[in-house]
């Protein structure tokens, strides 16, 4: 059975669905203002491997990640910009799922939107209301009585008097008590507003999340996963407002990801050490890169974004593709190297045990290779292919990969320049050269064959002759 960490007790709990074989998963998602940055595709690509590893062990999945679309960061950059806010939610949503489908993140079965949900937020801050969780303050907010309930701190494990001790409040004169939040905003100037029972006004940010998950999956689903930055405040207001509402559990296990350092300083855009995903990709050989550099860490602990851990992920990459080059396509069978994948991964989803599996077999592969066991070859490559695509790997041909170029931000930077002065070669060209390079070993001029050889690679092609005659080439 899957084990996964559940951050409520702290301790991993067996995935047990609430309705068997159907597990419903609801995911923190992106306040839409800006580009994603390398902490937000951790997050998608966890959770995404998560999403993809529960369906191939044959459990139906419905899985909810939601959009932010109304915040205050929205409506500052709105302004700061000079554009209706609609504008500007639209263009950070299609530049999120051009991001996403770069690093191989599926789309959840849900993506709702907090401005397509109004009817049901207004519905459960009324339902607050009504059970003495929430009130409507002097300034028009309707606040919910942190105090109300009992459980207030357990996901996160602080206690209400130290939160009053140590928090540093602004004079609210409209709360009963400092550690209360807003449900519900009160109209203000120039802001969008929608109608409600307490008047005009638009939801506060905690209370999205909790009508939107129980909207599409009930008041009881399976897990409920995010960023590890969202476990206080905002996940322990979910539950706090979800279970007063409902009067039930609401989300069985908790799942939370960790940090991205920057060559172990925190990601801030004051260190300047912030990238955005767009920033990055164009540096690697294939978005699999970053992809592959997020799973070799568990997504419970910190990562640590580097040159050198990303080059390490792209060379390891490389092996992968190097071993399923001019394999073909077979049915894939099961071994003991899919039976450790699934061990290690029903232990909590652990992506850097399970990339040791595929380097393994990526070794056996050659092994086969090497000794002329073209079946085995063929049986293990397929069976690695269909591992990899688990984890959302090996998504491209391998000579597709291949020609890509070495991945790595100094190895671009130095292949830039050489191409720079050589004018570079497109694969046309290359392919041009090759043919001229045979022509030439046709004719047994094995000086003009070995002077294109040479010229390519000195460009940074290496060119791989076969028994039967033939050329492949890579980048280099």
């Amino acid at each position: 059975m899957i084990r996964i960490h559940d951050s409520l007790t702290g301790e991993k709990q067996f995935l047990r669905p609430i309705v068997p074989g159907e597990v419903r998963m609801y995911v923190c998602g992106i306040t839409v203002y800006d580009y994603l940055h390398i902490g937000h595709a951790r997050m998608l690509i966890a959770f995404d491997v998560v999403a993809r590893y529960l369906r191939w062990r044959g459990y139906q999945l419905t899985y909810v990640r939601n959009i932010t679309d109304i915040d205050d960061k929205i409506i500052r950059r709105a302004a700061d910009n000079g554009e209706p806010i609609e504008a500007l939610t639209a263009r950070f949503i299609a530049a999120m799922h051009e991001d996403c489908a770069q690093l191989g993140v599926a789309q959840p079965d849900f993506e709702p939107r907090a401005t397509a949900h109004l009817p049901q937020i207004i519905d459960m801050v009324g339902k607050l209301i009504e059970r003495g969780y929430a009130y409507l303050a002097a300034n028009g907010d309707v606040m919910y009585a942190v105090a109300k309930f009992e459980r207030y701190g357990r996901l996160s494990g602080k206690r209400l008097a130290d939160l009053r001790a140590g928090a540093r409040v602004e004079v609210d004169e409209a709360k009963r008590d400092p550690l209360d939040f807003v449900l519900w905003k009160h109209a203000k100037p120039g802001e969008p507003a929608w109608d409600s029972p307490w008047g005009r006004g638009r939801p506060g940010w905690h209370i999205e999340c909790s009508a939107m998950s129980i909207a599409l999956l009930g008041a009881h689903f399976d897990i409920h996963g995010g960023g590890i930055d969202l476990k206080f405040p905002h996940h322990e207001n979910e539950i706090a407002q979800s279970c007063a509402a409902t009067g039930e559990r609401f989300a069985e296990i908790w799942m939370h990801n960790g940090f991205v350092n920057v060559d172990d300083e925190k990601m801030s855009k004051s260190l300047g050490n912030f990238f955005t995903v767009r920033e990055v990709l164009p540096q690697l050989r294939h978005p699999e890169v970053l992809r592959y550099f997020v799973l070799s860490s568990h997504y419970r602990g910190p990562i640590n974004y580097s040159l050198e851990q990303l080059e390490q992920a792209d060379a390891a990459l490389q092996r992968i593709y190097l071993a399923l080059r001019g394999l073909p396509g077979a049915a894939a069978a099961e071994s003991r190297y899919t039976e450790r994948f699934r061990e290690v991964m029903d232990d909590d989803f652990n992506t850097p045990e399970a990339l040791a599996v595929l380097q393994t077999l990526t070794r056996e592969v050659n092994s086969a290779k090497d000794a002329g066991d073209e079946p085995r070859a063929v049986t293990l490559g397929a069976e690695l292919r269909s591992l990899a695509h688990v984890l959302g790997l090996a998504r491209v041909s391998a000579e597709q990969w291949l020609r890509q170029g070495k991945g790595g931000v100094r190895a671009m930077a130095r292949t830039a320049l050489a191409g720079a002065a050589a004018g570079g070669l497109d694969d046309a060209e290359i392919e041009r050269r090759i043919e001229l390079r045979a022509a030439a070993r046709k004719a047994k001029d094995w000086a003009e064959s070995d002077r294109i050889r040479d010229e390519i690679a000195a460009l940074g092609v290496i060119l791989e002759d076969k028994p039967d005659g033939t050329t492949v080439w890579r980048r280099a």
